[in-house]
């Protein structure tokens, strides 16, 4: 979650760190006296990614398609941010980027069902989902149900509605206003 925030919030350049983007687990410490010039870890595991015995794949799987969504939206980092909602109480963070909307759930323990966030009225697409089983998440969220805001009366006159969903603990998804 914090690389699809970092990600979808700079106005540059994505860092990552050589390995980072499967989750690698070691560090990397070149030949030096401190190790006495050893070659054990002065090198990436690549094969790990590869192995789908493994689950390290999953993150890089993730990376890739988070990368690509990014990359489909014209000059996306020039776009402007709108926070849409922040709740501390719930851990709650949404924002968008033109017609994408950005929802996470930070909660360690307390997924959300029906929960409800004031947007423009319209319909709304899944388009990434950490919770994916593509992922290595649970899939519990179905990603070819459209979301459609719902009316309020104290917000029609600002073309705003209610656009409710589930998102489960420690999660996050984005969303495409169609």
């Amino acid at each position: 979650m914090i690389r699809l925030v970092t990600a979808s919030t700079i106005n540059g350049g994505y860092l990552n760190f050589m390995g980072n983007e499967f989750g690698h687990p070691e560090w990397i410490d070149f030949p030096r006296e401190g190790n006495h010039w050893s070659y054990k870890y002065a090198r990436r595991q690549w094969n790990l990614a590869d192995d789908h015995n493994l689950k390290y794949h999953y993150l890089g799987d993730f990376d890739k398609a988070m990368i690509q969504l990014i990359k489909s939206v014209p000059d996306f980092q020039a776009l402007p941010l709108t926070k849409i909602w922040d709740k501390d109480d719930d851990n709650m963070l949404a924002y968008t980027r033109k017609d994408l909307l950005f929802i996470y759930n930070f909660n360690p323990q307390k997924s959300y069902s029906d929960y409800g966030i004031l947007l423009p009225a319209g319909e709304y697409e899944i388009v990434l989902d950490t919770d994916s089983r593509q992922f290595g998440g649970f899939g519990l969220n179905d990603d070819t149900i459209h979301h459609f805001t719902m009316y309020d009366p104290l917000y029609a006159k600002d073309n705003k509605g209610w656009l409710q969903f589930y998102l489960p603990a420690r999660t996050a998804m984005v969303m495409r206003r169609v």
